[in-house]
């Protein structure tokens, strides 16, 4: 189907996280194939799967020293072939993890790079002199925090990085960088991949003049990544370049039948539309991290208004705005929302009735937490500077320095490792979580209104209702404050969503319809009325 892409529903898996079939303690391509119809039972029908490239790990495979290969942890090249063989062959579709920015400093052409200014490859990285004194060329702080460039005694220059200080940036000011990576993008979709998640793709293009970015009050970064570290991130995000690579990309896509598509991760107050092209030829879609920023409890249904009004005002059809509640980078939402287990189950329905594509992180249909992991031992490299900072006082300052927490082992069931391992006595990578013995697939499938199969019903539900996938939306009025509700329309369908995020029941009268689904079994239908339990939810169909 043209622009299937529109109406998908996207599961991203961690592959070192996922299952582990082969009993090493980390997760691999096999162990994956082998959860395959557990994912297409639920519902989902396009896989995002976080790299699996060979790397040495020192970034979980964000620092790539080939893009051809698959780490072998992982597997081989014909498992990588067989995992896109064996979705198609359920009718799914599966996007790659693409890395445009950095490589790892060990990847051969950095190697090359560094070795002497006159290498053939030196301008394959961004290379320059430092202002004398130890200090760097520019101020640019890269996104984890700290300085953006760092010092090789090889040939006495700097190289930027815009992520960890072993991930050198790519300068795709250089014709032949990008020859080079848009070479690795068409190896794989020559080989049947569906697309590509583009991460960090707002960091590409740096100032070509080198100017220092703006003083900021602000050392903790904003949401948007706009300002922190005591400066406005000006010069080295965002550049006017980046958009005009957003469209040679799309275009890149557009010579693939059937059709392919590409997700960016982009940052920026006000600027990240602009990544879908002026006439809807850059990215297909980017990934929008409003969601992903809720915390707590309190004022949800004001926040939900904000965000749905937001989406329909800015990313109006024929733009499609992304809903996902975390991914391998932020922590667990059910950790955000302190195990609020209703919301969790409204949250669900919001993320599969709104008009866009949902994005849900592997182990946030079962409601896994955070892990609770220190600083110090960290297996998380963004961790390492911050050892001296205790978890508690990070959260309290917004700052979620050590990723491990949301990169646990997938919990499958209430066995030993939360069966994880299918043999062998390895410890996990990763801690499991300590609740893996109610918090897993197996438990939760036996439980009506559990958020496993909250999240599967309304995934067959988005199936069965055309108007979810394609129809239009229009937020309602005439509903109680703590009330969200909208309604969907097209196809000759129409459903009316109706969400309470209040911990007190409401009651207000509605249009009579047919009830499809609600979150806990409870809401009654009387009289013209409806009543909504706490944090409960349902969807109407007129």
């Amino acid at each position: 189907m043209k622009d299937w892409w529109k109406e998908t529903t996207i599961y991203q898996i961690y592959p070192r996280s996922f299952y582990d079939s082969n009993g090493d303690g980390i997760g691999d391509l096999p162990g994956i194939i082998e959860k395959l119809d557990y994912i297409r039972d639920m519902g989902f029908e396009t896989i995002w799967l976080s790299p699996h490239y060979a790397s040495p790990q020192r970034d979980f495979g964000y620092d790539i020293t080939d893009y051809f290969s698959v780490a072998p942890e992982y597997g081989t090249t014909d498992d990588a072939l067989a995992l896109i063989d064996e979705v198609h062959s359920r009718d799914m579709k599966i996007v790659f993890d693409m890395i445009l920015n950095h490589t790892s400093d060990q990847h051969p052409w950095f190697l090359e790079s560094r070795s002497s200014k006159d290498n053939p490859r030196r301008d394959w990285y961004i290379w320059k002199k430092g202002k004398g004194g130890g200090k760097p060329p520019t101020n640019w702080a890269c996104l984890p925090g700290g300085s953006g460039w760092k010092y090789d005694s090889t040939t006495d220059e700097w190289f930027f990085h815009n992520f960890l200080d072993f991930q050198p940036d790519l300068n795709f000011r250089n014709p032949e960088v990008k020859q080079a990576m848009f070479e690795t993008m068409r190896y794989w979709l020559d080989r049947g991949v569906d697309g590509f998640r583009l991460d960090i793709f707002h960091s590409i293009f740096k100032d070509d003049q080198f100017r220092d970015n703006p003083f900021s009050w602000k050392y903790v970064p904003t949401s948007d990544f706009d300002e922190g570290y005591f400066q406005k991130l000006e010069y080295n995000i965002n550049r006017p370049e980046t958009f005009e690579l957003a469209r040679e990309v799309r275009a890149l896509i557009d010579e693939y039948e059937p059709d392919r598509f590409v997700v960016g991760e982009v940052f920026g107050k006000n600027v990240v539309k602009k990544y879908l092209g002026p006439n809807q030829d850059g990215l297909n879609l980017i990934l929008l991290f409003d969601l992903i920023e809720l915390q707590g409890n309190d004022k949800k249904s004001e926040e939900i208004r904000g965000i749905l009004n937001n989406y329909e005002t800015n990313y109006a059809t024929p733009y499609i705005p992304t809903y996902c509640l975390g991914n391998h980078d932020r922590r667990r939402y059910m950790s955000r929302i302190a195990g609020n287990a209703d919301l969790a189950r409204l949250l669900a329905l919001l993320q599969y009735t709104a008009r866009g594509v949902p994005i849900t992180y592997y182990g946030d249909e079962i409601g896994i937490p955070d892990g609770d992991l220190p600083h110090m031992g960290a297996k998380d490299a963004t961790a390492h500077k911050y050892w001296w900072l205790p978890p508690a006082v990070a959260r309290g300052l917004n700052l979620y320095v050590n990723r491990d927490g949301c990169r646990t082992p997938m919990q499958w069931n209430g066995e030993k490792n939360a069966g994880f391992s299918k043999e062998g006595d390895s410890e996990p990578w990763l801690p499991v979580h300590p609740d893996y013995r109610q918090c897993n697939v197996g438990f939760q499938r036996t439980q009506p209104f559990s958020l496993l199969n909250v999240h599967r019903e309304l995934l067959h539900l988005r199936k069965e209702m055309d108007c979810l996938r394609r129809g239009s939306m229009h937020l309602l009025e005439g509903v109680p404050e703590p009330v969200v509700a909208y309604s969907r329309k097209g196809q000759g369908q129409e459903l009316r969503i109706f969400m309470n995020f209040s911990p007190a029941p409401v009651r207000f009268s509605h249009s009579s319809g047919k009830l499809r689904f609600s979150t806990s079994g409870e809401t009654a239908l009387e009289d013209g009325y409806t009543k909504l339990g706490p944090w409960s939810g349902l969807v109407l169909e007129l």
